[in-house]
């Protein structure tokens, strides 16, 4: 019977755990909603302004037609000789390309949220081999012309300066035969009217200098049989993805640098544009994008899933103070506590919204603590246990500060917050005789 009255008091502070899920998991879902808001802001000034951007070349492109014969067999079956036309084109990578350009940050606000943007001050500079092509029966070659794709061309801010060889072109919209793949630009170049094959020598130097502006991210696909890329901004807190990271890069508290040298045999990106010319299509590229240094929805969801480990916690020292100090706890005092905690999260939140995390993380664990180290003294019959109480809970909001510090060693130190905390309770309840103690249970 002993027994049993301690295993029902474990029953009913384990059911108060798992009725603690519950506000836990709603304040989740908060966490989630106000992320999606913040997605939602990002949208917006995407769409208000311009969104990821992307830049595609130059690639030099000579257009062609051709007309066959086919045997075709009609509607009534008879078979016939029938005239098509057949449209292709010779897409041509530079041997040589250069993109530099200095991203200058700025910040636009939706309501609570502050979205990274930059306007990006490109130079390019791309230079061709000359281009043989072919005569070819019934194949009639076009004016060709230079390919520029760019994910957003609402981005661009005034008139691009293109130079081919040594001089002034202008610009047009649409980017022909990247079109599907990526919008921008095209120039075209000196018409070729050689049936008889010949060489697309029009276009060996390209400079191009132009002002794009973007939101958060920036990625370059490197087309050239050389590619090198430097980029530079005053922004602190880059991320480099894509499929190629920068062989060197320095970052400090007065922007970033960073420099990629990709080969063309070390990346796909020409085969894949010269297959996968079609809509959404995939390609190889570098990227940097302006990140916020500290995510305060993604700290707030880190530190909630530490809320039952919390409730668990506190429940536990509540348990041993109440049968080893036979103090009586009701279950409704536990309910409160564990509310208390829950609502700590819900706070957190709240306040990182308006300051830093840290003085939204030190102002919600005041509260939290003061509040029920306020209450525990009145509920335990001693303002040292409250004290006590409450010096506890600053050690476990400390030890958690430290998990949402240091992502990397996170695994490592919860597992030995874990381990001290299962050891000490061994240790203090080595020599309790708990038959003794169920027996002493109302």
């Amino acid at each position: 019977m002993n027994s049993m009255k301690l295993l029902l008091r474990f029953a009913i502070v384990g059911g108060l755990v798992v009725l603690l899920l519950v506000p836990l998991l709603l304040i989740r879902g908060t966490i989630n909603e106000r992320e999606r808001y913040r997605d939602q802001a990002i949208e917006r000034v995407a769409q208000s302004r311009a969104g990821e951007q992307s830049l595609v070349g130059p690639v030099r492109v000579l257009p062609w037609t051709q007309q066959r014969e086919v045997e075709v067999v009609d509607a009534g079956g008879l078979r016939k000789t029938e005239l098509q036309t057949e449209r292709g084109y010779e897409l041509q990578m530079p041997r040589h390309l250069r993109v530099q350009g200095d991203m200058r940050p700025d910040e636009r606000r939706i309501g609570l949220f502050r979205v990274p943007v930059y306007s990006w001050h490109a130079r390019v500079q791309a230079e061709f081999d000359d281009l043989p092509y072919a005569a070819v029966p019934g194949r009639h070659y076009e004016q060709p012309y230079l390919a520029l794709g760019i994910a957003d061309v609402r981005g661009l801010v005034g008139t691009p300066n293109l130079r081919v060889d040594g001089r002034a072109l202008a610009l047009q919209a649409g980017s022909g035969v990247l079109e599907a793949n990526s919008k921008g630009l095209h120039a075209p170049l000196a018409p070729q009217f050689d049936e008889r094959g010949g060489t697309l020598a029009d276009g060996r130097k390209v400079e191009l200098e132009f002002v794009l502006d973007g939101t958060r991210s920036l990625s370059v696909v490197p087309v050239g049989d050389d590619t090198r890329v430097a980029l530079s901004s005053p922004w602190p807190h880059p991320l480099f993805g894509g499929s190629f990271l920068p062989n060197e890069r320095s970052i400090d508290d007065a922007g970033f640098k960073a420099e990629w040298a990709v080969s063309s045999l070390a990346s796909a990106a020409q085969a894949q544009l010269r297959r996968d010319l079609v809509a959404d299509a995939v390609v190889e590229s570098l990227q940097v994008a302006l990140v916020d240094p500290v995510d305060v929805y993604t700290q707030a969801d880190r530190a909630s899933k530490y809320g039952i480990l919390f409730v668990l916690l506190t429940f536990v020292g509540f348990v041993l103070f109440e049968l080893i100090k036979r103090l009586k706890i009701h279950p409704l005092q536990y309910l409160l506590v564990g509310l208390a905690l829950a609502i700590f999260f819900l706070l957190l939140l709240s306040l990182s919204e308006h300051v830093p995390f840290l003085w939204a993380y030190l102002a919600s664990a005041a509260a939290c603590i003061g509040l029920q180290g306020f209450y525990l003294s009145g509920a335990l019959h001693s303002w040292k246990r409250g004290l006590g109480f409450s010096a506890m809970l600053t050690l476990l909001y400390g030890v958690l500060y430290l998990l949402l510090d240091s992502e990397n060693n996170a695994l490592l130190l919860g597992s030995l917050l874990l381990f001290g905390i299962l050891a000490a309770i061994m240790w203090i309840t080595r020599k309790v005789d708990w038959y003794d103690v169920g027996g002493s249970l109302r």
